[in-house]
């Protein structure tokens, strides 16, 4: 009977060691899909312009695909320092615009998020900032298209 309880302690510890070991889950996806009722065109002529108004460079394909790189967070020569090394968030949207007929368009937003806490820490995945979420996003874009 003795001999059974350091076994049980063991196996109890053993258990509570490997169910902490996990890192922290993934945050959700953030993705907004909307319906507009306005041309494809112009949805992709307005999206560029807020995109690029938020500070990100903008790439533009023949298929509807809208596509940016890191989002420019100050205006100066360190900004590439920031993002790289000292930043504790960047952000990257990507964008599929779809015409379902003349006047309506359909558009998938997505916006990618990395974050850290400190200078020697990795990047991870991580939870959206309002600022850039796809919510406000497609707010911004709304109020661009005089939709609201």
């Amino acid at each position: 009977m003795s001999a059974r309880v350091p076994a049980i302690m063991a196996l109890v510890l053993v258990a509570a060691l490997a169910g902490c070991a996990g890192g922290p889950p993934a945050p959700e996806p953030d993705v907004m899909e909307v319906t507009l009722p306005v041309p494809a065109e112009q949805v992709k002529t307005a999206l560029s312009d807020v995109l690029t108004q938020g500070g990100y460079t903008v790439d533009q394909d023949d298929t509807g695909n809208i596509t940016t790189g890191m989002r420019q967070e100050i205006r100066s020569p360190w900004n590439g320092l920031l993002r790289w090394r000292f930043g504790v968030g960047k952000t990257r949207v990507e964008a599929r615009v779809v015409p379902q007929d003349d006047s309506t368009t359909r558009l998938r937003l997505q916006v990618f998020h990395r974050g850290k806490d400190g200078i020697f820490d990795s990047w991870e995945d991580a939870e959206t900032p309002l600022p850039q979420s796809a919510a406000n996003e497609i707010r911004l874009l709304k109020n661009a298209l005089r939709l609201l």
